[in-house]
Protein backbone atom coordinates (compact mmCIF):
# COMPACT_ATOMS: atom_id res chain seq x y z
CA UNK A 1 0.00 0.00 0.00
CA UNK A 2 1.29 3.68 -0.65
CA UNK A 3 0.27 6.77 1.24
CA UNK A 4 -1.40 9.15 -0.19
CA UNK A 5 -1.18 12.14 2.44
CA UNK A 6 1.81 13.88 1.02
CA UNK A 7 2.85 17.08 2.60
CA UNK A 8 3.61 19.69 0.19
CA UNK A 9 7.28 19.71 -0.84
CA UNK A 10 8.84 23.65 -1.16
CA UNK A 11 11.44 23.19 -3.88
CA UNK A 12 14.80 23.57 -2.04
CA UNK A 13 13.78 23.03 1.34
CA UNK A 14 13.68 19.21 0.88
CA UNK A 15 16.32 18.74 4.53
CA UNK A 16 12.86 20.62 6.29
CA UNK A 17 10.49 18.24 4.93
CA UNK A 18 12.18 15.43 5.59
CA UNK A 19 12.06 16.29 9.09
CA UNK A 20 8.70 17.65 9.35
CA UNK A 21 8.04 14.22 8.18
CA UNK A 22 9.44 12.35 10.58
CA UNK A 23 7.95 14.59 13.30
CA UNK A 24 4.41 14.09 11.52
CA UNK A 25 4.62 10.52 10.82
CA UNK A 26 7.59 9.21 12.61
CA UNK A 27 7.65 6.91 15.49
CA UNK A 28 7.72 9.78 18.11
CA UNK A 29 4.17 10.84 17.27
CA UNK A 30 2.66 7.17 17.44
CA UNK A 31 -0.02 7.01 20.19
CA UNK A 32 1.16 3.57 21.55
CA UNK A 33 5.03 4.30 21.30
CA UNK A 34 4.32 7.49 23.86
CA UNK A 35 2.00 4.87 25.60
CA UNK A 36 2.69 2.98 28.95
CA UNK A 37 2.02 -0.35 27.01
CA UNK A 38 5.99 -0.77 26.30
CA UNK A 39 7.00 1.24 29.64
CA UNK A 40 5.56 -0.57 32.91
CA UNK A 41 2.77 -2.56 33.88
CA UNK A 42 2.08 -6.12 33.86
CA UNK A 43 2.07 -6.50 30.26
CA UNK A 44 4.92 -4.51 29.05
CA UNK A 45 7.57 -7.25 29.22
CA UNK A 46 5.48 -9.23 26.75
CA UNK A 47 4.67 -5.73 24.81
CA UNK A 48 8.18 -5.42 24.30
CA UNK A 49 9.06 -8.75 23.25
CA UNK A 50 6.74 -8.70 21.02
CA UNK A 51 7.68 -5.15 19.38
CA UNK A 52 11.54 -6.43 19.50
CA UNK A 53 10.34 -9.70 17.44
CA UNK A 54 8.86 -7.26 14.81
CA UNK A 55 11.78 -4.46 14.57
CA UNK A 56 14.22 -7.90 13.82
CA UNK A 57 12.16 -8.82 11.08
CA UNK A 58 12.21 -5.50 9.47
CA UNK A 59 15.74 -4.08 10.24
CA UNK A 60 17.56 -7.31 11.98
CA UNK A 61 18.81 -8.94 8.44
CA UNK A 62 21.51 -8.15 6.18
CA UNK A 63 21.21 -6.26 3.69
CA UNK A 64 19.14 -4.24 5.24
CA UNK A 65 17.65 -0.95 3.76
CA UNK A 66 20.57 1.67 4.19
CA UNK A 67 23.28 -1.38 2.45
CA UNK A 68 20.73 -0.98 -0.24
CA UNK A 69 20.08 2.36 -0.39
CA UNK A 70 24.07 2.99 -0.72
CA UNK A 71 24.44 0.26 -3.65
CA UNK A 72 21.86 3.14 -5.78
CA UNK A 73 24.31 6.12 -5.32
CA UNK A 74 28.16 4.38 -6.01
CA UNK A 75 31.04 6.69 -6.01
CA UNK A 76 29.20 9.96 -4.73
CA UNK A 77 28.86 11.29 -1.51
CA UNK A 78 25.27 9.99 -0.56
CA UNK A 79 26.94 6.71 -1.17
CA UNK A 80 29.64 6.86 0.68
CA UNK A 81 27.85 8.56 3.32
CA UNK A 82 25.07 5.85 3.20
CA UNK A 83 28.02 2.89 3.09
CA UNK A 84 29.56 4.76 6.60
CA UNK A 85 25.95 4.42 8.00
CA UNK A 86 25.07 0.90 7.06
CA UNK A 87 28.57 -0.06 9.08
CA UNK A 88 26.66 1.98 12.17
CA UNK A 89 24.16 0.54 11.67
CA UNK A 90 25.20 -2.79 11.61
CA UNK A 91 26.06 -1.93 15.35
CA UNK A 92 22.29 -1.41 15.95
CA UNK A 93 21.35 -4.35 14.16
CA UNK A 94 23.47 -6.28 16.97
CA UNK A 95 22.34 -4.91 19.90
CA UNK A 96 18.23 -5.23 18.54
CA UNK A 97 18.82 -9.11 18.84
CA UNK A 98 20.95 -8.91 22.22
CA UNK A 99 17.34 -7.43 23.53
CA UNK A 100 15.60 -9.55 21.25
CA UNK A 101 17.41 -12.85 22.93
CA UNK A 102 16.64 -11.11 26.65
CA UNK A 103 12.96 -10.60 26.22
CA UNK A 104 11.97 -14.15 24.71
CA UNK A 105 9.86 -15.39 22.65
CA UNK A 106 6.99 -13.52 20.74
CA UNK A 107 4.41 -13.58 23.46
CA UNK A 108 0.95 -15.75 21.78
CA UNK A 109 -1.20 -13.04 19.99
CA UNK A 110 -4.62 -13.84 18.89
CA UNK A 111 -4.49 -13.28 14.81
CA UNK A 112 -1.37 -14.14 14.87
CA UNK A 113 -0.94 -15.57 11.04
CA UNK A 114 -2.71 -11.72 10.10
CA UNK A 115 0.21 -10.62 12.29
CA UNK A 116 2.69 -12.01 10.35
CA UNK A 117 1.07 -11.78 6.85
CA UNK A 118 1.26 -8.08 7.55
CA UNK A 119 5.00 -7.48 9.05
CA UNK A 120 5.96 -9.55 6.01
CA UNK A 121 4.61 -7.18 4.10
CA UNK A 122 5.76 -4.19 5.76
CA UNK A 123 9.25 -5.82 4.90
CA UNK A 124 8.56 -6.47 1.28
CA UNK A 125 7.30 -2.86 0.82
CA UNK A 126 10.55 -1.57 2.56
CA UNK A 127 12.98 -3.50 0.13
CA UNK A 128 11.05 -2.54 -2.48
CA UNK A 129 11.95 1.34 -1.52
CA UNK A 130 15.86 0.57 -0.72
CA UNK A 131 16.03 -0.59 -4.46
CA UNK A 132 13.75 1.73 -6.39
CA UNK A 133 15.15 3.36 -9.23
CA UNK A 134 13.90 6.73 -9.32
CA UNK A 135 16.85 8.28 -8.21
CA UNK A 136 16.53 9.88 -5.06
CA UNK A 137 13.40 7.85 -3.93
CA UNK A 138 15.93 4.91 -1.64
CA UNK A 139 18.26 7.63 -0.27
CA UNK A 140 15.08 9.28 0.96
CA UNK A 141 13.69 6.16 2.51
CA UNK A 142 16.95 5.06 4.15
CA UNK A 143 17.43 8.81 5.69
CA UNK A 144 13.93 8.70 6.98
CA UNK A 145 15.05 5.56 8.86
CA UNK A 146 18.46 6.84 10.05
CA UNK A 147 16.69 10.20 11.44
CA UNK A 148 13.47 7.94 12.78
CA UNK A 149 15.34 5.36 14.74
CA UNK A 150 17.22 8.08 16.94
CA UNK A 151 13.24 8.03 18.65
CA UNK A 152 13.19 3.94 18.04
CA UNK A 153 16.46 3.61 19.74
CA UNK A 154 15.45 5.53 23.22
CA UNK A 155 12.59 2.55 22.97
CA UNK A 156 15.50 0.13 22.56
CA UNK A 157 17.28 1.73 25.57
CA UNK A 158 14.25 1.47 27.55
CA UNK A 159 13.55 -1.85 26.95
CA UNK A 160 17.69 -2.76 27.34
CA UNK A 161 17.35 -1.18 31.30
CA UNK A 162 14.27 -3.07 31.46
CA UNK A 163 15.62 -6.78 30.73
CA UNK A 164 19.35 -5.68 32.50
CA UNK A 165 21.44 -5.26 28.75
CA UNK A 166 24.61 -3.42 28.74
CA UNK A 167 23.14 0.21 26.26
CA UNK A 168 25.73 0.44 24.14
CA UNK A 169 26.71 3.75 22.24
CA UNK A 170 24.56 4.92 19.07
CA UNK A 171 27.17 5.23 16.23
CA UNK A 172 24.05 6.76 13.84
CA UNK A 173 24.52 9.64 12.03
CA UNK A 174 22.92 12.43 14.03
CA UNK A 175 19.75 13.64 12.17
CA UNK A 176 21.21 17.41 10.94
CA UNK A 177 23.75 15.08 9.42
CA UNK A 178 21.55 12.68 7.71
CA UNK A 179 19.25 16.01 6.68
CA UNK A 180 22.20 17.68 5.06
CA UNK A 181 23.54 14.77 2.78
CA UNK A 182 19.68 15.34 1.58
CA UNK A 183 19.74 18.78 0.40
CA UNK A 184 23.32 17.71 -1.14
CA UNK A 185 21.47 15.05 -3.30
CA UNK A 186 18.62 16.99 -4.01
CA UNK A 187 20.32 19.04 -7.15
CA UNK A 188 16.24 19.22 -9.15
CA UNK A 189 13.04 19.31 -8.07
CA UNK A 190 12.69 15.61 -9.18
CA UNK A 191 15.12 14.51 -6.84
CA UNK A 192 13.52 16.47 -3.97
CA UNK A 193 10.28 14.85 -5.06
CA UNK A 194 11.86 11.43 -4.85
CA UNK A 195 13.44 12.22 -1.71
CA UNK A 196 10.76 13.32 0.13
CA UNK A 197 8.54 10.87 -1.70
CA UNK A 198 11.04 7.78 -0.08
CA UNK A 199 10.99 9.49 3.32
CA UNK A 200 7.36 9.15 3.36
CA UNK A 201 7.12 6.09 2.30
CA UNK A 202 9.14 5.05 4.59
CA UNK A 203 7.21 6.42 7.57
CA UNK A 204 4.15 4.84 6.39
CA UNK A 205 4.89 1.57 6.66
CA UNK A 206 7.28 1.89 9.92
CA UNK A 207 3.73 3.64 11.08
CA UNK A 208 1.84 0.66 10.20
CA UNK A 209 4.26 -1.37 11.71
CA UNK A 210 3.42 0.57 15.27
CA UNK A 211 -0.17 0.41 14.72
CA UNK A 212 -0.02 -3.81 14.30
CA UNK A 213 2.15 -3.72 17.56
CA UNK A 214 -0.67 -1.67 19.16
CA UNK A 215 -3.82 -3.91 17.30
CA UNK A 216 -2.03 -7.14 18.60
CA UNK A 217 -0.92 -5.66 22.39
CA UNK A 218 -5.01 -4.67 22.62
CA UNK A 219 -6.07 -8.17 21.19
CA UNK A 220 -3.80 -9.78 24.13
CA UNK A 221 -5.50 -8.07 26.40
CA UNK A 222 -8.82 -8.57 25.29
CA UNK A 223 -8.34 -12.39 24.88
Amino acid sequence: MIATNFLPLNHGQVAETVSALVIAEGTASHGYCASRSLAQGPDASRNIADALHYLCVLYGRQPDMIDLASLRHPATQAGHFLAEAADAFAAERLYLAQLAVAAGPQPSTPGQADSQGAVLGHNHALAMLARSDRHGTAFGAAAALLVDWHEVRALLDLAAHRLGVDVPACLLPVPAETLAIAALLAETPAVERAIAFGAQQFLFQQRGMWSLLEAREIARRNS
